[in-house]
């Protein structure tokens, strides 16, 4: 006997450890001989806790991957976890520091051993909160970015692309963080807005005493770096100082004025500084004109001896106060202006990020975007929605040299070795690059390996296939590769998808390493924004869990998960799902109570009762509905779907039609409809299963077939009788519109109406007869009366099909009393309505207004034009 109350807390742990130790997540298991789908969980960083973004991209790929198990499919949804580099480093270092211990007191390779030992005892956290919701992927094959058969993969592919001339050394500019002491990826700057000031610096003309340029720069600092001032070769005032050379101040060194379309005449003074060693646009503007470029800075971004003897070891902003003072006492400070701009901050180290020119190992990006760019213009591999498409290729078109070093230890280490002369030698193992080295020195050297590790995203690029087992041709990589579809955020088609695919068509013969990339939106508070700390607006998925339970999260995630639209979350919400799941529980108790029980080889399409081949028909409807919108990635469809069979047609309609049925005295009648009851309830529970796992697995072992839900197949219906469809749907039409005249008029529950119908066909008298018990029970009425010529005064009118229905309201409620009520209600809605498209119909409005308050306004707009014409109804009804 089902308890009174669904305990969510105790049946999900409950069920999670059933099906972990049976093996039911596994790959190639009783489904060995279907077609592969496969899903690649993108790795979240070993360091991580769950959030709602990681709730939101699981609960979708579980519900993909339960789906295609259910339907037949062998399904691998691989899990595993990344070493986040940098993340992981910071942690243990954090660590450390409250032991009074740096890493460098411990040397490299005892701090490695101390961050395994990390790992071991604390980075289970995220996979273990992955269980927690409801996650079904092969934890067998569960791998790690740093496990030894990936550091094989990582160290083959660096070696290759080196030996293809597709990774190389150069000296470039990074993003450099002062205080991590490494070279950070562009996903890792955080672009903070900030309250800066332009600086008008004036510099002499060589040659032509008393005459100057003025450069405008944010960063007056680094002019001690200076190699050139640029103009556009189109501004008349500038004409004649272009191939001039103007003397820099404080520094005493000549420098050219270069003609450079870089230069924008309608900014500042239209003359810019180039600083190619410190800036990303003037390295560019530097390598057109052939620009020395001399890097002013040290790692902690303090002036190193490339400067004045005055200016050697301070820290950038000092010398930033120092140098503008040292221009106002030469005259030559021209002005300052306040000025707002962005400025980038590391993201872990919260220090402003410094370009600065180092030695660092680069992807040839470029070469290898290409193949990935015609995939995706060919069709190979699709993007949904397809906008994403063109950010793809924006991206891809435009891509700059990947620059994959870090200079941290946590990693994978580049695989390099140099030799006392700086000649490095790149190579699988050390004793290879030794052989290399002798040879070509014809004795033997000493080598010493590069202590740079590599970008995370280097070995996570390499995800679909080296979880595999590449490099070997494993029967894994066979049967599971190219994959199914990827399942993840726009924020990282850039810095994973891309790269993602870049490597797999270069080391996979050409295969696309997903077949479709399907592109979630972002997870917002319910005013639309951002969750943030900084705002106090983030929503922990696990405080829902314990407060709602699972299935209310994954529920309420995928009901919002429309393509293209961010999902605003509100407790509310979840709170309204748990009351779904409360339905169907006590649903299915009232099934229990009235011996519902499954009968072997029942066929819901020999049932005799209209009403339950009504309900075997909206189950097949329902099946196919939810089947077609999870192929098409339209969750938050199928999610309506299945809300829409469970509470509205099996709760709200064939319970309380069979109520009488079951307390009738036709046992034939009786046990057909238990016989279809408990029939339908097992298809919603297979329906239901990749969406809601918990509650239904547990429902299962009181209605279903023995075994496991989870591996049940899918439901395949095609059962449709026109004739009950028709019969039963006008029925709860009809009951559904008196039922909204009683709400929209304000009727009191216990207020019994008499029902008078006009214009009724034959049919329509023949349905309102046999159905009358029913209707007069669930519409409250106490009588029905056909054939009337009007309703008389005081009647309020709705039309269902051919048919008029009247509802005599005068002794009831004052119906003038309620259409001024909602007259006034109306008028309200109207000055809403006006006030809102005052606001969206005003352009400034629109273009200055976040996209995300935008659209709230127009689903405000929508809400209320809803609201007012339903208000309008009631008055035509009133009016008749």
């Amino acid at each position: 006997m089902l308890d009174k109350t669904y305990r969510p807390g105790e049946v999900e742990p409950k069920q999670y450890q059933k099906w972990e130790e049976s093996g039911a997540f596994a790959a190639g298991g009783q489904n060995a001989d279907g077609q592969p789908y496969t899903i690649m969980m993108p790795p979240p960083n070993v360091t991580g806790s769950l959030h709602m973004g990681h709730a939101l991209t699981f609960t979708l790929q579980d519900i993909l991957t339960r789906y295609h198990r259910m339907k037949g499919f062998d399904t691998l949804w691989q899990p595993g976890t990344d070493h986040a580099g940098i993340a992981t480093q910071m942690v243990v270092e954090r660590q450390m520091a409250a032991e009074g211990l740096t890493r460098h007191d411990l040397g490299r390779e005892k701090f490695i051993e101390r961050v395994w030992t990390w790992k071991a005892s604390s980075g289970g956290t995220i996979t273990r909160q992955l269980r927690r919701l409801g996650a079904s992927p092969d934890w067998a094959r569960e791998r790690f970015t740093m496990d030894e058969g990936l550091s094989d993969a990582v160290r083959k592919v660096f070696v290759d692309l080196y030996k293809h001339g597709l990774i190389y050394r150069d000296k470039r500019l990074v993003n450099w963080d002062p205080k991590l002491h490494t070279a950070i990826s562009d996903l890792e700057v955080e672009q903070r807005p900030v309250n800066g000031n332009l600086w008008y610096l004036k510099y002499p003309i060589e040659g032509e005493e008393g005459r100057f340029i003025t450069v405008a720069t944010t960063r007056p600092e680094t002019m001690l770096g200076d190699t050139g001032v640029a103009v556009h070769p189109e501004d008349e005032r500038y004409q004649d100082l272009i191939g001039k050379k103007i003397r820099l101040p404080i520094a005493d060194r000549l420098i050219p004025i270069v003609a450079d379309l870089h230069s924008d005449p309608e900014k500042g003074s239209g003359a810019v500084k180039i600083t190619p060693a410190h800036d990303f646009n003037d390295f560019e503007v530097g390598k057109r004109h052939d620009l020395p470029m001399i890097n002013i800075f040290d790692r902690d971004a303090r002036l190193n001896e490339a400067v004045p003897a005055e200016y050697q070891g301070m820290d950038r902003f000092e010398a930033r106060a120092k140098i503008v003072a040292a221009f106002e006492e030469m005259g030559l400070l021209e002005k300052i202006e306040p000025n707002a701009m962005t400025q980038p901050y590391g993201d872990r180290s919260g220090v402003v990020i410094e370009p600065w020119l180092t030695d660092q190992w680069f992807v040839d990006a470029e070469t290898l975007a290409k193949p990935a760019i015609e995939a995706v213009q060919d069709g190979r591999m699709r993007f949904v929605p397809k906008q994403w498409e063109n950010t793809y290729f924006e991206w891809m078109r435009n891509i700059q040299p990947w620059c994959i070093s870090r200079q941290i230890w946590w990693g994978h280490q580049v695989p390099a070795w140099f030799a006392p002369d700086g000649k490095y030698f790149v190579a699988l193992t050390e004793e290879e690059a030794q052989r290399e080295a002798d040879a070509h020195y014809g004795e033997k050297v000493t080598l010493t390996r590069d202590t740079d590790v590599l970008d995370t995203w280097f070995s996570s690029a390499l995800w679909p296939f080296s979880t595999l087992g590449w490099p070997e041709n494993t029967d894994a990589l066979k049967k599971y590769y190219p994959t199914s579809v990827l399942v993840t955020g726009f924020d990282i088609i850039f810095f994973w998808v891309a790269r993602m695919m870049m490597m797999g068509m270069k080391f996979m013969d050409g295969q696309v390493p997903f077949k479709d990339i399907y592109i979630h939106a972002l997870v917002r508070d319910e005013k639309g924004q951002k969750m943030s700390k900084s705002k106090g607006n983030i929503i922990d998925p696990l405080d829902l869990i314990d407060k709602f339970g699972c299935d209310a999260l994954r529920f309420t995630l995928t009901a919002l998960a429309a393509q293209g639209r961010d999902i605003k979350l509100a407790e509310s919400r979840v709170e309204g799902f748990r009351n779904f799941a409360t339905k169907l529980w006590n649903a299915s108790r009232f099934c229990e109570m009235n011996e519902c029980k499954p009968v072997a080889g029942f066929d819901p399409s020999t049932a005799r009762q209209i009403v339950n081949r009504w309900m075997a028909g909206k189950v097949a409807e329902a099946s196919a509905r939810v089947a077609d919108a999870l192929d098409a990635y339209r969750f938050n469809d199928a999610a309506q779907g299945l809300y829409q069979l469970v509470w509205n047609v099996f709760c709200d309609w064939y319970l309380e039609f069979a109520k009488p049925i079951f307390q009738g005295t036709d046992d034939a009648a009786k046990a057909e409809t238990r016989a279809t009851a408990a029939w339908s309830l097992q298809q919603i529970l297979k329906l239901l299963h990749p969406v809601m796992p918990f509650i239904t697995e547990e429902l299962w072992e009181q209605f279903g077939t023995g075994g496991s839900l989870m591996l049940t197949g899918w439901p395949q219906l095609s059962f449709r009788d026109e004739q009950a469809e028709s019969e039963i749907d006008w029925l709860v039409r009809t009951i559904s519109e008196i039922r909204t005249v009683r709400a929209e008029m304000n009727v009191p529950p216990s207020a019994k109406l008499a029902l008078k119908v006009k214009d009724q066909s034959a049919q329509t008298a023949d349905r309102l007869a046999r159905y009358q018990p029913i209707i007069l029970t669930l519409a409250r009425l106490d009588s029905i009366e056909t054939g009337v010529a009007e309703g008389g005064k005081g009647a309020v009118q709705v039309v269902v099909d051919e048919a008029t229905l009247f509802l005599p309201l005068g002794d009831v409620i004052d119906l003038a009393a309620e259409r001024t009520r909602l007259e006034k209600e109306i008028g309200k809605l109207d000055a809403e309505i006006a006030k809102l498209d005052g606001k969206l119909n005003n352009e400034a409005f629109v273009a200055k207004a976040k996209p995300e308050v935008v659209e709230e306004q127009r689903e405000r707009r929508a809400e209320a034009d809803a609201v007012r014409s339903k208000l309008a109804d009631a008055v035509r009804r009133i009016s008749g």
